[in-house]
């Protein structure tokens, strides 16, 4: 018998995952999803998440789209992706959820096999799917569904019936999906539940925990910990999209984060990022072995509050974890969950508990499932959350067996917790969580000529499980590294070979019946790496190489000999996180920053070197403000080690959002400023368009003198004047804080008060010119969440003769990342009036025209940039 209190199954199991709608009705009003994009941070209510399944469940009775049908989801993580995943719970409607990542190719495949009925997704994804069929684009879906939510659960929804189909990716045969029932998932889920239960007296004196979630949801350990887990005690989940160390830890603080979910990569780039923040950290962590976890916790506590207090575990999932790196997160006082499952499994088999965890293991069984060892010590799995169908050539099939062999290793130790030693199979888990299936490696490898065999097997290395390929090859060592290039040429960036090997014989081994040795092989490959990579160790020609060290930092390994011919990928081994943690990294210490694209094209040592120190010294021309010949050049700081000189950092005050400082300003602006505006210029304000969004916006002007902020605000409609922060030059705001290069005495002592009146009377923010404008583009993003529009001059400078001047690259990015609509402003005439040319005062003879809000949507951000100026030029004719 099922038993109800406070709207939760105690006894027995949930009917159906379309339950957990109610739960989001209960939880109305708390906050279910927050998803950071760009610089931006959009927040939804458990409230709204139901009604947005509730009104993507109407739409699809609209189509008449019903139980059994299939509807593919291909988008990042958001609400909207939550909202039509949980619309289709509610009607029988199995979702086929893609990965975002994933190739168009696979996608295309996977679509024709599922014959959907309509497609979801982002607006680019669904253009480069290039198929006639329904869709619709997430970033729109609210606003194109039926206004009256339908939450009437189908009579076809049941424990045992469909709702998903999750195909693997990567290889090169026909897709197969595996299909999860409800009672697949609920198998997994209701014992967690029950255990909450235990705990729930406590759980409100934390409330609201809040996840940051790092995986697609379209992985069954992304589902896990961001649809199933979360609903069951109202936790507040992020969504983070870019996997920037320093960005995902100040997050953490900033969020006040509880949980971080992420697979063991990302693990490992935050520990690369407070080891190397943390001078002696690692020293200490080896002083405090033996420590009770109360004594750690104090020893480290500076740690912790960089993490935030509230911070206290982290959950690995979607790849073996490394000891060392499990090791390094519980020495310093934090919980490290780690559970043990797979696509076939709907994610859990085993499970770490929380607050009773046995170090290196994935757990003991959770509670409803059989878990054996073979002979050979693979993982045979039974029970009810062991998917029993298949999708394949567009059918169901039945699965033969009611035993999985899991094709992975584990030995049972004491505790009864498993410990996982490795794969049987050949798929190779990385530790990004992404399966890599050795035969589409070999399959680009054997088609570069010179090449005659290839066997790619996993080796365990500093930052995990990698693929690495063993070679038969007619030539030399660079040969073999061009090859590699161009067989990548073809690969996923998850599938890129970034370790490639010459198999020292002729042929590869076989048994007596033709098999070939895969571990012989693997053996022998791993001796190999672990070989090169001591005797780099012993190499002192890398010790002065800066750029090298700290490439090492973030893959965890030495590298070779210093050459700037090093490749990234193949040669140092930086995989796609890795380059993101390097571009944060290059930041903290030279204070070098670059677009995502830049560093993402860097292909060798030598271009990244010369990217840095191309960084460094344009940087200090603007600082001096002049370029002498017998200026230090920059490579010596890179050769030598010695850090560059850490000015004062910006200011990005919150204090002039305080309701006070508003105040102030909103009487400023209406009361002084715009009276005076009037009286002085009255300019003549034109509009091209009837209305404005009355959301936050970006407002780009062309800048001629230091009043033009004043006169923008004045032509704009009062919703957006009164609420505007305004972007200045970094380099200025910081002279006037600090009282410098005001060119007398006198100055430089007013200079502090001019720096806080223009703060508060026009709520600027510094934007500095080449370094810490990233910092700048977060703080505008969070003026916006807080109901800010942002004033901008993208030409950077003010123009000398009136020509409007090339708009730097940086507007483009900013539009992207803010994702607001972006409202030109053109001033007219106001060249001639600074030159005295026309009379100034009441002339009219200024124009401030404001032009049409455009829409930042899908276009790159150089796309974008050029689009915005081109659009200018023409509001000023």
């Amino acid at each position: 018998m099922r038993r109800r209190s406070e709207g939760r199954y105690h006894e027995g199991m949930r009917p159906n995952l379309a339950s957990l709608v109610e739960d989001f009705r209960r939880h109305t009003t708390e906050t279910a999803v927050v998803r950071h994009r760009g610089n931006r941070r959009y927040a939804t209510t458990y409230g709204e998440l139901a009604r947005l399944a509730g009104c993507f469940a109407a739409e699809l009775e609209r189509r008449q789209i019903v139980a059994g049908e299939r509807v593919v989801l291909w988008g990042e993580n958001s609400a909207e992706w939550i909202g039509a995943f949980f619309g289709c719970l509610l009607r029988g409607v199995i979702v086929v959820p893609l990965d975002a990542a994933g190739s168009v190719e696979f996608a295309q495949r996977v679509v024709a096999d599922v014959t959907p009925r309509l497609i979801v997704g982002d607006s680019g994804l669904l253009q480069s799917l290039g198929m006639d069929l329904p869709q619709l684009p997430l970033s729109a879906l609210a606003a194109q569904l039926p206004p009256e939510p339908l939450f009437t659960v189908s009579e076809a929804v049941t424990a045992q019936a469909p709702f998903q189909i999750i195909f693997t990716s990567g290889t090169t045969s026909e897709p197969k999906g595996i299909v999860h029932t409800h009672r697949n998932v609920l198998a997994s889920l209701q014992p967690i539940e029950d255990e909450i239960a235990k705990y729930r007296r406590y759980e409100r004196w934390v409330h609201p925990l809040r996840f940051l979630h790092s995986l697609p949801l379209s992985h069954v350990f992304g589902e896990f910990m961001g649809l199933w887990v979360p609903t069951l005690l109202a936790v507040e989940v992020h969504f983070v999209d870019q996997f920037d160390a320093a960005r995902m830890i100040g997050l953490i603080q900033r969020e006040h984060i509880s949980v971080l979910v992420a697979v063991p990569r990302v693990l490992q780039l935050l520990r690369a990022h407070l080891l190397g923040r943390f001078a002696r950290l690692a020293i200490e962590l080896e002083q405090a072995k033996g420590l009770s976890i109360w004594k750690r916790w104090w020893r480290f506590r500076q740690v912790h509050s960089t993490l935030g207090w509230k911070f206290w575990a982290a959950i690995s999932g979607g790849a073996s974890l490394p000891q060392e790196l499990e090791s390094f997160w519980r020495d310093l006082g934090f919980a490290l969950i780690q559970g043990y499952g797979m696509t076939e499994t709907a994610a859990l088999v085993t499970l770490n508990h929380p607050f009773h965890m046995n170090r290196g293991t994935i757990g003991k069984a959770l509670p409803g499932r059989e878990v054996r060892l073979s002979k050979e010590g693979e993982i045979l799995v039974r029970g009810d959350m062991l998917a029993m169908t298949t999708w394949q050539n567009g059918a169901m099939r039945l699965r033969d067996g009611e035993w999985l062999a899991t094709g992975d290793l584990a030995v049972q130790e004491a505790s009864g917790g498993l410990r996982f030693t490795g794969r049987k199979g050949d798929v190779i888990v990385t530790s990004a969580g992404l399966n890599v299936h050795p035969t589409d490696l070999e399959e680009a490898m054997t088609k570069q000529p010179g090449v005659y065999g290839c066997v790619v097997v996993p080796c365990q290395t500093a930052v995990g499980m990698e693929p690495v390929a063993v070679t038969l090859f007619r030539g030399n060592d660079q040969e073999l590294q061009v090859a590699a290039s161009q067989a990548n040429h073809g690969l996923a960036d998850y599938q890129k070979i970034r370790r490639v090997l010459k198999w020292p014989e002729t042929q590869f081994p076989y048994t007596s019946t033709g098999k070939l040795l895969r571990r012989k092989v693997a053996q022998w490959a791993r001796a190999t790496i672990v070989e090169r990579q001591n005797g780099d160790a012993a190499s002192a020609s890398t010790a002065q190489d800066v750029l090298l060290n700290l490439i090492a930092a973030v893959t965890g390994e030495h590298p070779p000999a210093s050459s700037d011919d090093l490749r990234l990928s193949e040669d140092l081994h930086l995989d796609s996180l890795g380059r993101v943690q390097l571009q944060s990294t290059l930041e903290r210490e030279f204070g070098v920053e670059s677009a995502d694209d830049a560093i993402a094209a860097v292909q060798t040592l030598g271009e990244l070197r010369s990217m840095v120190e191309g960084s460094i010294a344009a940087e200090s021309q603007v600082r001096s403000g002049f370029v002498t010949e017998d200026r230090p050049a920059a490579p010596s700081m890179l050769a030598t080690g010695a850090s560059t000189s850490q000015e004062e950092k910006d200011a990005y005050p919150r204090w002039p959002w305080s309701w006070p400082a508003q105040a102030m300003r909103v009487a400023f602006v209406e009361g002084v400023m715009r009276p005076l505006v009037w009286l002085l210029v009255a300019p003549r304000v034109e509009r091209v368009a009837n209305e404005l969004p009355p959301t936050p916006v970006l407002v780009i002007a062309n800048h001629v003198t230091s009043y033009d902020a004043a006169l923008v605000l004045y032509a704009l409609p009062g919703c957006l004047r009164r609420r505007m922060a305004i972007a200045m030059s970094g380099e200025m705001l910081m002279d006037f804080r600090y009282a410098r290069n005001q060119r007398s005495a006198l100055r430089d002592l007013l200079a502090p008060m001019a720096y806080l009146l223009v703060t508060a009377l026009f709520n600027v923010f510094p934007l500095p010119r080449l370094r810490g404008f990233r910092r700048s583009f977060a703080h505008a993003g969070e003026a916006m969440d807080r109901g800010y529009s942002v004033l901008i001059f993208p030409e950077g400078t003010r123009s000398k003769d009136g020509k409007l001047q090339p708009f730097r690259p940086g507007i483009g990015l900013l539009s992207q990342d803010s994702r607001a609509p972006i409202v030109p402003v053109a001033l007219i005439g106001l060249h001639e009036l600074r030159a005295g040319k026309t009379g100034w005062f009441r002339s009219g003879r200024l124009v401030v025209r404001v032009g049409q809000a455009l829409s930042a949507e899908g276009i790159e951000p150089a796309e974008l940039t050029a689009k915005l100026e081109a659009s200018f030029r023409q509001l000023q004719e």
